[in-house]
């Protein structure tokens, strides 16, 4: 997850994984409705209904170009949001909260209709998402996405980080 200016060494790092992996990586993005499933079966959620939490998810959407595309023609996003509890799994997510985030409930919203995902509260919640979800060919192209993709699915997705590397030695 980024959440502070990159250096121009991490641009460089993410440029080179780019170059090495980008032919290598095929479309695998989940959809929202997915990433929305795989969450509420591994985290218990409360669902946030109010139109302040509702709009973080919309606005994300609507005003991000790189996000927007990924709507189809003539649709409007359709957020859902929630507050990660701190019970069961989120427990662990909590217990590994970023300093800049402690004691802050940790948000989460998905666009159900684009897959937009924003979390607030955990780089390491965002990163184990990100894995899950995969990529799309808008993200294929964004040296930024698949350097991050990488670094996600390194932690989260070994195996198939592992075949990823298997293939670039062959």
């Amino acid at each position: 997850m980024i959440f502070a200016p990159l250096s121009q060494e991490k641009l460089n790092e993410w440029r080179e994984i780019h170059k090495n992996f980008k032919d290598k990586l095929t479309e695998n993005r989940k959809s929202g409705s997915e990433v929305l499933e795989y969450l509420k079966s591994k985290y218990l959620l409360e669902e946030l209904t109010d139109q302040k939490s509702l709009s973080v998810v919309s606005e994300n959407v609507l005003n991000n170009a790189f996000y927007k595309q990924k709507l189809p023609e003539n649709s409007q996003p359709e957020p859902k949001a929630f507050i990660l509890k701190n019970e069961g799994n989120g427990k662990t997510i909590y217990d590994n909260q970023e300093d800049i985030w402690e004691d802050c409930p940790v948000f989460i919203g998905v666009d159900l209709i684009s897959g937009y995902v924003h979390i607030e509260g955990s780089c390491l919640l965002y990163d184990e998402i990100f894995a899950f979800q995969g990529i799309d060919r808008y993200d294929l192209d964004n040296f930024v996405r698949v350097g991050e993709y990488i670094e996600c699915i390194k932690k989260f997705s070994p195996k198939l980080y592992d075949t990823l590397c298997n293939e670039l030695d062959s």
